[in-house]
């Protein structure tokens, strides 16, 4: 599985746990390796939401090759299922691994409670993009391996025989060419993955996309109904929910599976998925696997709700990686963490953008360059007010739910339309709104 997603009530409760309990206090820094390889030395487990690579060789394969430069230090991994879930109920203990992605919800305040410090922001700035996400008091303590983009990754050759060769620019042209799939050939247009929940949460991630906004999201903290028309979560929702009522997915979405939609997509069985770029390496492995031409798998941009059509995609980190602060092998935690991100080439196998600077641009993301796809940012200063308005509304935009009963609603599974719907969101988002500004 890539990700899992816990519901915002439950992670929360599990977050304020660990942070009574995990401590605070002067973390031990991770900052430094000896010179000398041969000097490191210790074991070491590397968490990760990667099961599928656990399962085919591929970390071990990235240990094999570690060990040629430190021989003296032994990886072990551990892949989890529900990799969010599990690993917050793990961090209520001091045994969470040694390396690990940190959980997508912690906020940046709550990192030198759980990670070590890998130096100072203005030095390490100058060698990896993003590392103000993982910044506190000037000090990292996390840095991101990759970036990616948002989109839809889709398979090329079906939409070709369904007759498109350009990518939609308006949501209205997404909808009519996910028709012409449905007309023109035997696939499922789009696949929703609704059963396992977490790829709807992807959805979130457009924000910024229709608009050409980097600050959309920041926006929501003072904007009293976001999902009227206007708006990035409006966009985003509405095309979901007329996927959905168009009859344009697979019939009973309570039947999807993650695993077996990256085959589905990979041999042209379904069409489309809205993921981050992150998802194009697994669908080219799974049309690989299975005898098909991986290059016949693709991404594209969300549509545009710009006057000009413009098309732009939010670049964003991927999960960064801390170092356990209770660590008793800090410094060959340190050395696997620099190997990897620097030397290992997981990145690019990734199809991420390296957050190394100077890296180049993945292989996949090259027709954005040349169709002139803008790639923004996502603006911060005010994502801790929009958690909160968030969460008080009981909404939860970074968890499956939400959208689940959207799909429920538009497939007639649920009751209600989208009009009603998205005015219930608008009330507690607008009630919510006014509680946490007192």
């Amino acid at each position: 599985m890539r990700r899992g997603w816990m519901a915002g009530t439950a992670a929360s409760m599990i977050l304020l746990t660990a942070c009574s309990s995990g401590g605070g206090g002067t973390a031990s820094s991770a900052a430094t390796v000896n010179s000398d390889p041969a000097k490191v030395s210790g074991s070491i487990t590397v968490l990760t939401n990667r099961t599928d690579q656990l399962n085919k060789g591929v970390l071990a394969g990235y240990a094999a090759e570690f060990n040629k430069t430190y021989p003296n230090v032994k990886v072990k991994f551990e892949g989890m299922t529900d990799y969010e879930g599990e690993v917050k109920i793990r961090m209520n203990t001091e045994n969470y691994g040694d390396v690990l992605p940190i959980p997508s919800d912690l906020s940046i305040a709550q990192l030198p409670n759980f990670f070590a410090p890998l130096g100072e922001a203005g030095d390490l700035s100058k060698l990896y993009d993003w590392i103000d996400y993982g910044t506190v008091g000037g000090k990292v303590y996390g840095i991101a391996n990759y970036g990616t983009v948002t989109g839809f990754v889709y398979n090329k050759a079906l939409w070709q025989q369904a007759g498109i060769t350009e990518w939609p620019r308006t949501p209205q042209e997404f909808i009519e060419d996910l028709k012409a799939v449905k007309s023109k050939t035997q696939a499922i247009p789009y696949y929703t993955n609704y059963h396992d929940g977490w790829p709807l949460k992807q959805w979130t991630d457009a924000i910024g996309s229709p608009s050409c906004n980097e600050g959309a999201k920041d926006s929501m903290a003072s904007t009293a109904a976001p999902w009227t028309s206007g708006n990035d979560i409006h966009t985003i929702d509405s095309l979901l929910y007329s996927v959905v009522h168009e009859k344009l997915t697979e019939p009973d979405p309570t039947t999807t599976n993650w695993e077996n939609s990256k085959t589905l997509l990979g041999t042209g069985q379904a069409a489309t998925m809205y993921l981050g770029s992150w998802s194009i390496a697994q669908m080219q492995d799974a049309a690989k696997a299975a005898g098909k031409n991986p290059d016949d798998i693709g991404y594209m941009p969300f549509p545009s709700a710009t006057a000009e059509g413009k098309l732009c995609t939010v670049l964003q980190p991927d999960y960064k990686y801390g170092i356990n602060k209770h660590s008793k092998n800090q410094e060959a935690a340190r050395a696997w963490l620099d190997w990897f991100i620097n030397k290992s080439g997981s990145a690019q196998a990734e199809q991420g953008i390296s957050s190394v600077k100077g890296s180049p641009m993945p292989t996949a993301l090259k027709p954005f360059a040349d169709k002139g796809v803008t790639m923004i940012g996502q603006k911060q200063e005010k994502s801790a007010a929009v958690k909160k308005i968030d969460k008080a509304a009981e909404i939860d935009l970074d968890a499956p739910d939400y959208r689940q009963k959207l799909v429920d609603i538009a497939r007639g599974a649920g009751a209600g339309d989208q009009n009603g719907y998205f005015a219930d969101l608008n009330k507690k988002w607008s009630e919510a709104q006014k509680t946490v500004a007192g």
